[in-house]
C-alpha cells in the first residue's frame, strides 16, 4: 500500500509488465486472452505514470504492488516464456479512447473473487474460447470507441520543469499550467479563467495561480514551484477523472505544444534567436563559452557554443538544447542580469522576463523611455508615458515598433523585441553601429569603459 514502509524497486517497463502478467494471469490461457490482459495491464500502468498519480501526492514512486490499489508484482519471480515474448512485442501499445491521448485507466479484476466495471480476467478466457480476438475482447469490456495506440515508452521524467514559474516566464510549461487552471476553474469558480492560454505568464495567470493557492491552502505568492505544480496536476487529474474508467479524457488540443521542446543543429526561428541572444550575453561573461551572433539559424557556431556551455555546467555535451540545458542557460543569463549594474544613460540587457499588457515595474519604465525616444524619430510609433505600467498606450507603441521593424506584431516584449528596441535606441541616441547579431548592452559597456579610461 502507498504509505507502507516498503523498498522502492526500479526496473525497465517491459520487465515490469512481464512480472505483472506472470503474477496475474496464466500462461495456459488462450493467446487472445493473454494479449487482451497484457494490453490492459500496460495501459493501467501507463495511466499511473502519465497522470503522476502518486508523485503528484508527494510519493517517490510510480505505482504500488498492492492489488487493492494497483497491480500484482512479485519481486524475483519466474517469468513465463510465452508471456515474455508477447510483452516484448506489444509493451509500447496501450488502450486509448478515440480522439483522446492519455492511456485509458483500464480497470480490471479477476472476475471470480472480485468483480468490477472493467475487464474480467477470467472472463477474457471465455470470450477468447468463443473466437474473439484481443481488440474485440477489450471492446467488449471498455466499449467500441477504443483504439490501440502505439508510441515509444521512454524513461519517465518528472513533469515539473525544474525551476519555479513566475510572472514574465514563457514556454510550454506555462501553457500547460494555464490550460489546467482553466479546466480546474470549471469546478472551482473562485479561480478566474485565463482568457488566452498563450504560454506567457502574465497578470491573468498570476491572478489564477494566486486564487488556486488560496483555495487549496498554499502560500499565495503567485509562483508555481514544485508544490503548486503538483497540486495543480493532482486537482486536474481529479476533476478530469483521469484515473477512472469514465474519464473525461484529454484531447490533443489541450496539450498541443506552442514552443519547441528540443532545439538542435539545423533548426531555425524565433526560439533559436532567443537562445542565441542568451548565449551571446553569456559568452561575454564566461570565457569558456564562445560568443555567437543572433541569426535565428542553429548553425555550427551555435552548436559549439551550446556544447561549451554544457561542459561549463557539467551537462552532457551533445549540442542539443533540451529542458535541462535550457533551464541552465536561462538561469545563467538571469544571474548575469541580476549581477550586472545598469549602464547609466545607455541601454540595458533584456531583463529575463517577458513584458506585456499588465506588466509593471522598473523594466517597463526602461522600455517606455526607449519607446518615447523612438517616437520622436518614427511618427508611426505613438508616444507613451513613462509610468512603469504596461498600459494600452505602451502596447500600441510596441506593436507599432514591431510592425515597423518587421517583427510579429504581438505587443509582447521578449528577448528579440527588447533587443531590437534597445539597439535602435542605442543607434539613434549614441550613434553606435553594432555588429549584426550583437546585443546592445555589450556595445554600451565597451563605450563606457573606454570613456572612463
Amino acid at each position: 500500500p502507498p504509505d507502507s514502509d516498503a523498498e522502492n524497486v526500479t526496473l525497465s517497463f517491459p520487465e515490469y509488465i512481464k512480472n505483472v502478467a506472470s503474477s496475474e494471469i496464466y500462461p495456459t490461457w488462450p493467446e487472445s486472452a493473454i494479449r487482451a490482459n497484457i494490453y490492459a495491464q500496460i495501459s493501467f500502468a501507463l495511466n499511473r505514470i502519465y497522470t503522476e498519480w502518486y508523485r503528484s501526492r508527494g510519493y517517490d514512486f510510480d505505482i504500488t504492488n498492492s492489488t487493492q490499489y494497483d497491480q500484482s508484482f512479485v519481486r524475483g519471480r519466474d517469468i513465463f516464456e510465452n508471456i515474455s515474448q508477447i510483452v516484448d512485442e506489444i509493451f509500447n501499445n496501450y488502450v486509448v479512447r478515440q480522439g483522446y491521448i492519455e492511456p485509458l485507466f483500464t480497470a480490471y479484476c479477476n472476475g471470480t473473487t472480485s468483480t468490477c466495471e472493467g475487464l474480467s480476467q477470467w472472463g477474457t478466457v471465455e470470450l477468447a474460447n468463443q473466437g474473439l480476438g484481443p481488440y474485440d475482447i477489450l471492446a467488449y469490456y471498455y466499449g467500441n470507441d477504443i483504439d490501440i495506440q502505439t508510441a515509444p515508452v521512454e524513461i519517465n521524467t518528472p513533469s515539473y520543469p525544474g525551476r519555479p514559474l513566475r510572472m514574465g516566464d514563457g514556454g510550454n510549461d506555462v501553457q500547460l499550467i494555464q490550460v489546467r487552471l482553466n479546466r480546474i476553474s470549471r469546478n472551482y469558480p473562485g479561480i478566474p479563467k485565463i482568457p488566452n492560454p498563450d504560454g506567457i505568464f502574465g497578470r491573468e495567470t498570476d491572478e489564477a495561480v494566486r486564487a488556486f493557492q488560496r483555495v487549496f491552502n498554499l502560500a499565495q505568492d503567485g509562483i508555481v514551484g514544485k508544490s503548486t505544480w503538483y497540486k495543480i496536476a493532482y486537482i486536474f487529474n481529479s476533476v478530469k477523472r483521469l484515473a477512472e474508467l469514465d474519464s473525461e479524457g484529454i484531447r490533443l488540443e489541450e496539450v498541443k505544444k506552442q514552443f519547441a521542446e528540443i532545439l538542435r543543429k539545423g533548426d531555425s526561428g524565433t526560439e533559436v534567436q532567443v537562445v542565441q541572444y542568451f548565449l551571446s550575453v553569456i559568452g561575454r561573461f564566461y570565457e569558456t563559452v564562445p560568443p555567437i551572433q543572433v541569426t535565428g539559424v542553429f548553425d555550427d557556431a551555435t552548436e559549439q557554443a551550446v556544447i561549451a556551455f554544457q561542459r561549463t555546467y557539467g551537462l552532457t555535451p551533445d549540442g542539443i538544447i533540451g529542458r535541462e540545458t535550457w533551464n541552465d542557460i536561462y538561469r545563467a543569463y538571469r544571474g548575469i542580469v541580476e549581477d550586472t549594474e545598469l549602464i547609466e544613460g545607455g541601454v540595458v540587457l533584456y531583463p529575463g522576463t517577458v513584458l506585456r499588457l499588465g506588466s509593471e515595474g522598473p523594466y517597463v519604465s526602461q522600455l517606455q523611455q526607449y519607446l518615447l525616444f523612438l517616437s520622436e524619430t518614427y511618427p508611426e510609433i505613438p508616444p507613451v508615458s513613462v509610468n512603469g505600467e504596461f498600459d494600452e498606450a505602451t502596447d500600441q507603441a510596441v506593436r507599432a515598433f514591431q510592425q515597423r521593424f518587421g517583427l510579429e506584431s504581438t505587443g509582447v516584449v521578449g528577448p528579440i523585441t527588447w533587443d531590437a528596441i534597445a539597439s535602435e535606441y542605442s543607434d539613434l541616441r549614441f550613434g553606435t553601429q553594432r555588429r549584426e547579431g550583437q546585443f546592445p548592452g555589450y556595445i554600451m559597456a565597451e563605450q563606457t569603459q573606454e570613456g572612463n579610461a
